[in-house]
């Protein structure tokens, strides 16, 4: 995804995959509000030393609008889910943010635990939320 909108990061053999679109129909930008989905995808592809089953427990976001107002947000699970992936496996999931400039950038970081209840962060790599980013398509691998 080199000199795209979108991010593509792997962290502790958890591969994150974000976009974001624009959504002109839930828009209304001569009232400062402009509102994105983003598409986030998850697959635990496995660590070199071994690859054993996560489980999501929270989220952490930081958006940035275009004027640079930092926003985070934090919170238990995804769309109220709470994704356990084992090796191979893939979970995704469409969500929104609206902000009230043209444009800005969503970056942040999910907690897992595994099985031994060991918890760590993945990182989810900055993308972007702007009106001239491309259409959502990513897909989970085994799809």
């Amino acid at each position: 995804m080199k000199n795209s909108p979108h991010s593509d990061t792997t962290t502790a053999g958890i591969r994150i995959q974000a976009a974001a679109q624009f959504l002109q129909q839930e828009s209304e930008p001569k009232n400062g509000r402009f509102v994105f989905r983003y598409k986030i995808t998850m697959t635990n592809v496995g660590t070199p030393s071994g690859s054993t089953p996560a489980k999501l427990l929270s989220r952490h976001w930081i958006i940035v609008d275009g004027d640079g107002k930092r926003e985070e947000l934090r919170g238990r699970g995804v769309v109220g889910e709470y994704p356990k992936l084992g090796v191979g496996e893939s979970y995704s999931y469409v969500s929104f943010c609206p902000l009230s400039t043209r444009w800005g950038t969503m970056e942040g970081s999910y907690t897992f635990e595994r099985d031994d209840g060991s918890r760590f962060q993945v990182h989810i790599g900055r993308f972007f939320l702007t009106p001239t980013a491309p259409p959502l398509t990513l897909e989970s691998p085994s799809r």
